[in-house]
């Protein structure tokens, strides 16, 4: 074989994020007595939220402070006045109750536990994931979840992953492949902690970055047979 660990992302890989989000999004602004348009309220919010995370990504602004920031750019951006500490508490408790998983998430982790070390490292804040991912119903074929914020270190950092090698007592890169859905975070992690990389990419979008994965996949079944050559 010539891997022996799989690394995998989380959110948009084996968990159905979106959908998580969604649901979150609209039972908060339900709580805040704001009438919801998911049309227009989940697509600023969206816009809002990838900027954000790309900015912790690039070391720009700390997890602490994106739980609230990102909701009072949202309630700028709707002018819409409430409090967003109040509001983040409310988000993350209604996204920590969304756990959905892809339907091939549980067939893949269950055949590849047979034969491989299973590990995840998630970009994310440790109460929603610890109820998300930690209590999902594939999280005894995971050896380790590493969740970005309880170590102080984020995807693509280096040192999440060399983190994540150490808890399940590995030192062997070259037997090590991550797989993800994110070129810039999960792919360029890997690529900077020198381990092969599968990018995931059920859209098929090319690919216009200069961030070559090591292999690409449409669908998480096919992941079986690059393991497999």
């Amino acid at each position: 074989m010539k891997y022996e660990i799989i690394i995998f992302d989380a959110d948009e890989t084996l968990f159905d994020f979106k959908k998580s989000e969604r649901e979150a999004l609209k039972n908060t602004i339900l709580e805040f007595d704001i009438e919801y348009d998911e049309n227009h309220h989940l697509k600023v919010y969206k816009e809002i939220n990838t900027a954000i995370w790309k900015e912790l990504e690039d070391g720009l602004i700390t997890q602490k402070k994106l739980k609230a920031e990102r909701f009072k750019r949202l309630s700028d951006k709707l002018k819409v006045e409430f409090n967003e500490f109040e509001f983040a508490k409310s988000y993350m408790k209604h996204l920590s109750f969304g756990s959905f998983l892809y339907d091939d998430s549980i067939d893949l982790v269950e055949s590849l536990n047979k034969d491989y070390r299973l590990t995840i490292i998630t970009n994310g804040l440790k109460d929603v994931q610890d109820n998300r991912i930690r209590k999902s119903i594939i999280a005894k074929y995971f050896e380790d979840i590493v969740v970005s914020e309880e170590v102080e270190v984020s995807k693509p950092d280096p040192k999440i992953f060399e983190h994540a090698l150490n808890n399940i007592k590995h030192t062997d890169k070259s037997k090590v492949l991550i797989v993800g859905d994110s070129l810039t975070s999960d792919i360029q992690g890997g690529i900077n902690f020198g381990i092969d990389t599968c990018w995931f990419n059920p859209n098929k979008v090319i690919n216009k970055t200069k961030i070559k994965p090591t292999y690409e996949i449409s669908n998480l079944i096919e992941l079986k047979d690059i393991l497999e050559q």
